[in-house]
């Protein structure tokens, strides 16, 4: 599948608001106190917690100021919220400026991610973090 420049910032865009939607929702029922929302499927269906469980939270404790917290929650939480909150600025700065610069660099780190001295320290992180996550009983 070959992704231009707009289908790139289009699908950035949607799944950024996606997200925002989604920590307003949960920060919300925080507040009500009601009962938290569980959507990973994989934890649902096998009670074993996928890479990302614990993002979400992550991010709502980067939002609180908990760095370290969040970092231990799940430190793919704080690589989401750094891209939640750059990329939406870049794009923008790009449509703007009518340049293509976020769209060079996401080909940029694709490229690189397609190389095995890359891609598999990778996925032994991503593995390592599933690990951790199922050894914290998230």
């Amino acid at each position: 599948m070959i992704l231009s420049r707009n289908k790139l910032y289009s699908i950035m865009f949607i799944a950024c608001i996606a997200g925002y939607t989604w920590l307003y929702f949960v920060l919300s029922n925080e507040r009500s106190e009601s009962k938290q929302v569980q959507v990973c499927l994989i934890k649902q269906f096998t009670n074993i917690p996928c890479p990302s469980c614990g993002s979400t939270r992550s991010i709502i404790l980067l939002t609180k100021g908990n760095f370290l917290q969040a970092l231990n929650m799940n430190p793919m939480g704080v690589i989401i919220a750094f891209i939640m909150l750059l990329s939406p600025i870049w794009i923008i700065a790009d449509l703007i400026t009518r340049k293509k610069t976020f769209f060079d660099f996401y080909l940029k780190i694709e490229s690189y991610l397609k190389r095995p001295r890359y891609a598999i320290p990778l996925i032994l992180l991503v593995i390592i973090n599933w690990i951790w996550n199922i050894a914290k009983g998230l």
